[in-house]
């Protein structure tokens, strides 16, 4: 692909892939499947690969996530973040309403919206193009978080119109996220988030934009910062059908009120039906509609006049703690969980609270018998938030961690700086019930048909042990589970059958070694290319590869030094189980030949070659592709009708070889 070609492409693909994109994150009506919008993006990917100066501040491939940053410079808002007043009670409401009535002389409409409860931030765009993001810091001063910010993809990074706005908003961590967040930092026995604001927050002051990508956080925008009525509305309500307009998301729950009256029964139905959302809200925002009257009424030295917040009152029940429970996760976190009376609580009827670790319980002085108050943490996860000590009768029984494993009965132990207990027995049952669903899984061995009821059948009956087992089951075997049919347990055999063949990095993550995710699990397998080879590293090689860190290194070694890992690993071969990492391993790059580690372009139209041929076989001998000449540039194929890049390569005095001679070089003729 040429130059002018590859612009052209980008373009197109950069406008496809932002209006697919909009209408999936901001209007939720998606155009095209999921497969679909993969491929431009993958297309748009590899088109910037081969010409880099191509790549967009704001192109869709930057939302990834780029380099750890340094830190957060401070950014000064041009117009400063006041935070709202705040309101508990109708009688609070109605003096709001007459504050402002009396300010303005005449009765007013007003416009509330849901009070997303996330993290505040500025976006300034020049030119239509997102240029900053901050926190609101002070209200005058805040943090530069744009790298952050550029990986939500409801952020659009160029909008509709070429204006230059500073608009408000809040971020935030969507329901579902926040659990699976929490899921995760349990079974790293890490302390859990309390609730999605915290995490939402925690997400975007992190110095590596790739966790905050990696998190699924959104926004919506409620304001323009200044003056809202610069851009020709004269309401709020108008100016949030012009910031929709311009590609950002407004909740779709704003509503105007012509009465205090109406902003009453607005608030009652939310406090009954905010369970319902995906996202956490905790009041309602009341503003005056009209700019005229909001400027009128002015500011005080803290807060807006013509605004304030209605907070929900936090729904905390009694009810009886009747007994501690103890589950145990794949990487062997102990985790108690409170036994309680039946009660509602926002919505739904809560029997189990998480206690998280035996600090919390002591910290609090949880007793079995006691009267306490449960709340739900971010409206989602049951907590108990205390003790009700007064109801106390002497009856209540302290509660002390157990020295052994309640499964397994191995002993528990605590691993310095974590506050969790483990039972670190590979054998304990509870972990391999773990274990398997997490080898079965997508992003390890990708079994389709083996979920948490076929897993827990298949240890129950003894059919499988370990996660080798798998490989031994027989049709006749998977037809004597309950619910599985013949054409069940034919797939399910051609599935395990066919995940035999995945290369070893999918293998080494579904093995569910500690602190070893997907991405450590590719870097170790592109080192060592078979699992043999890195059973006999020591910490010493492993923490000399870049990216891989002390922690890794000790719990790889420690893994690979197990016996029972070991034989695990020997049933696995028998089975027929590959073993090695199916991509180039960095000891595989050639370190001689013609194109070892020199940096090759290739221009012009190859007949004898495609593109794509000549770049595979070009990096199989160890050269890299690059897409612009440069004093850099070592080497430059010429195709037919080579333009630009063959000027510049002669101009720089850069060696020059035709397509035959290419060929020639990599040993293959046509």
């Amino acid at each position: 692909m040429e130059r002018k070609e590859a612009e052209k492409r980008v373009q197109e693909l950069n406008d496809l892939l932002k209006k697919y994109g909009h209408a999936y994150y901001v209007m939720d009506e998606p155009l095209v499947s999921d497969s679909v919008y993969d491929a431009h993006l993958q297309e748009l990917i590899a088109i910037e690969a081969q010409f880099p100066e191509l790549i967009h501040p704001n192109s869709p491939t930057q939302r990834v996530g780029g380099d750890v940053l340094a830190g957060f410079s401070k950014v000064i808002h041009a117009y400063p973040m006041l935070s709202l007043s705040n309101v508990f009670n109708e009688e609070d409401i109605r003096d709001f309403d007459r504050r402002v009535q009396a300010g303005t002389g005449q009765p007013l409409s007003y416009i509330c919206e849901l009070k997303i409860d996330g993290l505040a931030v500025s976006l300034r765009y020049e030119n239509g193009e997102f240029v900053q993001g901050s926190t609101r810091g002070d209200g005058t001063i805040g943090e530069d978080i744009t790298a952050n910010l550029k990986t939500i993809h409801a952020i659009p990074l160029e909008l509709a119109e070429p204006v230059t706005i500073e608009v408000r908003g809040e971020a935030y961590m969507p329901k579902k996220s926040f659990m699976r967040l929490n899921e995760r930092r349990d079974e790293n026995g890490e302390e859990p988030f309390a609730n999605p604001r915290n995490a939402a927050a925690g997400s975007l002051r992190q110095l590596d934009p790739k966790i905050a990508a990696s998190r699924n956080l959104s926004v919506f925008i409620y304001g323009i910062g200044g003056d809202g009525g610069a851009y020709g509305q004269d309401t709020h309500a108008d100016s949030l059908d012009y910031l929709a307009s311009l590609g950002f998301q407004t909740n779709p729950f704003s509503k105007r009120c012509k009465t205090i009256e109406d902003v009453l029964v607005f608030i009652e139905s939310w406090q009954n039906r905010r369970q319902d959302l995906d996202y956490e809200i905790d009041g309602i925002v009341i503003k005056v509609d009209s700019y005229e009257e909001q400027e009128q009424l002015g500011f005080t030295a803290k807060s807006p006049r013509w605004a304030t917040a209605y907070k929900f009152p936090a729904e905390e029940v009694l009810t009886k703690l009747r007994d501690i429970e103890l589950s145990v996760g794949r990487t062997g976190v102990v985790t108690p969980t409170a036994l309680l009376d039946p009660v509602k609580v926002a919505g739904t009827t809560v029997s189990r609270a998480s206690l998280h670790n035996e600090d919390l319980i002591r910290e609090k002085d949880i007793r079995i018998g006691d009267t306490v108050i449960i709340r739900k943490a971010g409206d989602i996860i049951p907590e108990v938030v205390s003790v009700v000590m007064d109801q106390r009768n002497g009856d209540e029984v302290p509660y002390h961690m157990p020295e052994n494993c309640p499964v397994c009965d191995s002993d528990l132990v605590r691993i310095e700086g974590e506050v969790a207990l483990r039972c670190v027995n590979p054998q304990c049952p509870a972990q391999m019930k773990e274990a398997l669903i997490h080898f079965v899984s997508r992003n390890a061995m990708n079994i389709e048909g083996v979920g948490e009821r076929v897993v827990d059948q298949l240890y129950t009956t003894g059919l499988v042990k370990d996660v080798a087992d798998l490989y031994a089951l027989t049709k006749e075997q998977l037809l004597s589970l309950e619910r599985m049919g013949e054409k069940s347990a034919t797939n399910l055999v051609n599935a395990i059958a066919a995940s035999k063949e995945n290369s070893m990095e999918k293998l080494l993550f579904g093995l569910g070694i500690r602190h070893v995710g997907a991405r450590a699990a590719t870097l170790l397998s592109e080192e060592f290319g078979t699992i043999d080879a890195l059973a006999e590293a020591d910490v010493e090689r492993l923490i000399a590869i870049h990216e891989i860190g002390e922690k890794v290194a000790d719990s790889v070694v420690t893994f690979f030094a197990n016996e029972d890992v070991q034989e695990v690993l020997d049933k696995l071969k028998t089975f027929g189980v590959n073993m090695t990492y199916k991509g180039r391993t960095r000891q595989e790059v050639p370190t001689e030949g013609p194109f070892a580690g020199k940096t090759i372009v290739l221009t012009g139209k190859l007949s004898i070659l495609t593109r794509n041929e000549a770049k595979e076989q070009i990096e199989a001998l160890g050269g890299k592709i690059s897409g612009s000449v440069s004093k850099k540039t070592d080497l430059v194929i010429a195709g037919e009708d080579a333009g630009s890049k063959l000027a510049k390569a002669e101009e720089l005095g850069i060696p020059v070889w035709n397509e035959t001679e290419l060929v020639d070089a990599l040993g293959e003729k046509e």
